[in-house]
């Protein structure tokens, strides 16, 4: 099974997707709602994730991107007054149950953008826009 995005653009690719709903098979899925993320936020959020890791330390230590995605998404949330949930793991580790940057509506990430940005700002980070766009 090949696995298919499709996007409602105007009425004219209307009657194609009746065609491709027409053509679905017993146990193939589809999901209909607005569009998660932007490809081009997803790309915006990662560089300035890296451009943090490149330029600054957290409580004294070098962390990755992925670490300061992370952070970033988890105070997101708090600065939203979506609070966090934090739980004992298999272990004993701390886990912060999170949401995740790859379901965030586009408007979600525009606002988890604004809030790296002006975190940057505040914290002096150069942002080099490089990987933005790529």
């Amino acid at each position: 099974m090949t696995t298919k995005r499709l996007y409602l653009k105007s009425a004219t690719n209307a009657a194609y997707l009746r065609y491709v709903v027409d053509e679905m098979e017993v146990g193939d899925q589809m999901r209909v709602g607005p569009p998660d993320r932007l490809l081009v936020q997803n790309a915006r959020f990662h560089a300035m994730c890296g451009d943090v890791a490149k330029q600054k330390k957290y409580m004294g230590r070098t962390l990755k991107l992925a670490q300061w995605k992370i952070l970033f998404i988890s105070a997101h949330m708090i600065e939203a007054g979506e609070g966090s949930d934090i739980v004992a793991g298999f272990t004993g580790e701390f886990v912060n149950l999170r949401e995740s940057s790859a379901g965030m509506s586009i408007k979600r990430m525009a606002s988890l953008i604004e809030y790296v940005a002006a975190w940057g700002a505040q914290n002096e980070v150069k942002f080099t826009e490089k990987g933005y766009f790529e």
